[in-house]
């Protein structure tokens, strides 16, 4: 029979013409006799030495590929326990199999937007070079506009509500969302699409970001004010009041109740006072919700004339140095409660704003001032002498900023040789807008059984909205802008996934401060952006046919080393790390 005795390799040298070369040789036992069953060349004594030097040194790296790594595998992740994309697949509709889903497809996009917002043309540039190719692994060729809108193109706004109205659910019992105050208000985002478009969500109106000579398109959205979570969204004209659209807005978020009241009975929506209309609140009227808003205090002198000496001071945490006057007062047609509140802080930001405004006012007026003397004595004479109408609907438009116009009195008159302007300040004016308006704000609520503390915190919780905003705005993380589609059903499709960016990110945030590490959205992302995948490759050496490769993570500082523990993104990381 045959056995085998596997021992050790000799060196052997073999002299061809004069000279040494050398091999490695394997020896076994067949049938009890030695016999050679393997031999390995290795060179001549140089190459010898030289592969033993080599071998106490590292190998020299050719080249080496970094994508990014952190920021898109901790929001994959997120999307991962929320089940995203079967989600969405099983919601909206399907188009022949190409490539990717419909629920991918928004997934890419959504974190795109959420940590390096591009152009559906710079889409796929962008996906290669991110550890996605990995995790969720695409043809680049289907990441092309045409065929991400191919897609997307079927979407439709009922569509994206009944993926909200399921999405809410699945975040309260997935990640034990509250619903107790939700945040409505809206906002509108600037465009540079062209007057004659046809597209009828870009009219121009009063632009939040002060570009007036611009089309806009507006958005409103409901959030929790758990970080924010997006719960609703919906798009509309640039051109439409925000009172207007909230009361449509109502309407949705009643049918839309009836899904959240199976896991909260209580609902507070919370907006602010440029939703109140007559109409609205009709509307909301015949909804479950309850709310607690605010009033334009212009409009309730009775409740501003009230002495402060009526006031007592909140001793809630987060409500240091605010004073509250509780009544009832008929609003909108109904008996509401109402809570008069003074800010000592808002009173010193509010009176910083005005004495700057009135500066500038006095300033410009000066300069006009000026002007018309220098005409009247006849230092100027060219030009078209200015009319009594003119200069006035000029200083008009320099006070016209919130207050000035009630302290800062101008008078424009006719003098012999030209016209004359003078000006001064209504001190009187400026104190009793001091003692009975700075400071306070106005809240009513149905609320009624609700103490001041908790309804001025919950008129407070605005900023969840307000933050969300900003962050949508940002031109680095989650951001609206730029957005490069020109038609209604595009627009609509860019909002869907900006909010499931927002929706993703909001709940990384949440996660990290439910584990001790409370980060800003934007210092969330740069940190998670530093933690990067290196693909290293190496020369290929003699009978190799492919370049040996290596794959690890970059050096970490301890915060990333934390947040990489926190959120669990060993799971995700190269299998060689």
């Amino acid at each position: 029979d045959l056995w085998y005795d596997l021992d050790m390799p000799s060196l052997t040298p073999k002299v061809i013409d004069g000279h040494s070369y050398y091999y490695a040789r394997y020896c076994q036992r067949v049938n009890g006799k030695p016999k050679i069953v393997r031999q390995v060349y290795l060179g001549k004594i140089e190459d010898l030495v030289v592969a033993a030097e080599q071998s106490h040194q590292p190998p020299q790296p050719l080249e080496t590929e970094v994508a990014a790594f952190g920021d898109v595998a901790a929001l994959f992740d997120i999307a991962q326990r929320l089940d995203l994309v079967p989600l969405l697949d099983s919601i909206l509709p399907a188009k022949r199999r190409q490539g990717l889903s419909s629920g991918q497809y928004l997934l890419l996009a959504a974190i795109n937007r959420a940590v390096s917002p591009t152009s559906k043309l710079q889409f796929a540039d962008w996906y290669r070079q991110t550890t996605l190719t990995r995790l969720l692994p695409a043809d680049p060729a289907w990441l092309s506009s045409q065929n991400f809108w191919n897609h997307m193109n079927l979407i439709t706004p009922e569509h994206v509500l009944e993926f909200e109205k399921q999405m809410a659910q699945r975040l309260v019992d997935r990640f034990q969302l509250d619903l107790r105050a939700l945040v409505y208000d809206g906002t509108n985002f600037f465009s540079y699409i062209n007057t004659r478009n046809p597209a009828e969500l870009p009219q121009r109106g009063h632009n939040k970001q002060k570009r007036g000579d611009l089309r806009q398109v507006s958005l409103g959205l409901l959030v929790s004010t758990d970080f924010h979570i997006p719960l609703f969204h919906k798009v509309y004209a640039g051109n439409v009041n925000d009172s207007t659209e909230f009361r449509s807005i109502t309407e949705e978020l009643s049918a839309h109740y009836r899904q959240l009241a199976d896991s909260c009975d209580h609902i507070t929506l919370v907006f602010d006072k440029g939703n109140n209309s007559q109409e609205a609140f009709q509307t909301l009227q015949s909804t479950p919700f309850h709310f607690v808003g605010s009033l334009v205090p212009s409009q309730h002198p009775d409740l501003l004339a009230i002495p402060r000496s009526q006031f007592h001071t909140l001793t809630a945490a987060g409500l240091e140095g605010v004073e509250a006057y509780r009544a009832q007062k008929k609003v909108f047609g109904q008996t509401r409660t109402i809570v008069v509140t003074f800010n000592q802080n808002l009173y010193d930001g509010q009176l910083q704003g005005i004495t700057a405004s009135l500066c500038k006012a006095q300033r410009k007026l000066s300069d006009l001032q000026t002007q018309l003397q220098r005409r009247r004595e006849g230092k100027v004479k060219g030009g078209k002498a200015p009319t009594l109408d003119s200069v006035r609907k000029q200083t008009h438009s320099i006070c016209c900023a919130q207050f000035v116009e009630k302290i800062l009195k101008a008078e424009v008159h006719e003098a012999p040789t030209g016209l004359q302007l003078t000006f001064g300040t209504d001190q009187a004016a400026l104190d009793r807008l001091c003692r009975v308006q700075l400071g306070k704000t106005i809240l009513f609520t149905d609320n009624a059984d609700w103490p001041d503390e908790q309804i001025v915190l919950a008129y407070r919780s605005q900023s969840h909205v307000e933050d969300a905003f900003k962050q949508m705005k940002n031109p680095h993380f989650l951001g609206w802008s730029p957005m490069f589609h020109w038609t209604d059903s595009k627009i609509q499709v860019h909002a869907f996934y900006c909010v499931l960016a927002l929706l993703l990110t909001s709940l990384l945030q949440r996660e990290l401060a439910g584990k001790g590490e409370p980060l800003s959205i934007n210092r969330m992302l740069e940190e998670l952006a530093g933690i990067r995948e290196t693909l290293i490759v190496y020369p290929r050496r003699q009978g190799q046919r492919q370049f040996p490769t290596a794959v690890c993570l970059t050096r970490m500082t301890p915060l990333q080393q934390r947040l990489f523990s926190m959120l669990g993104l060993q799971r995700h990381a190269p299998a060689t790390y």
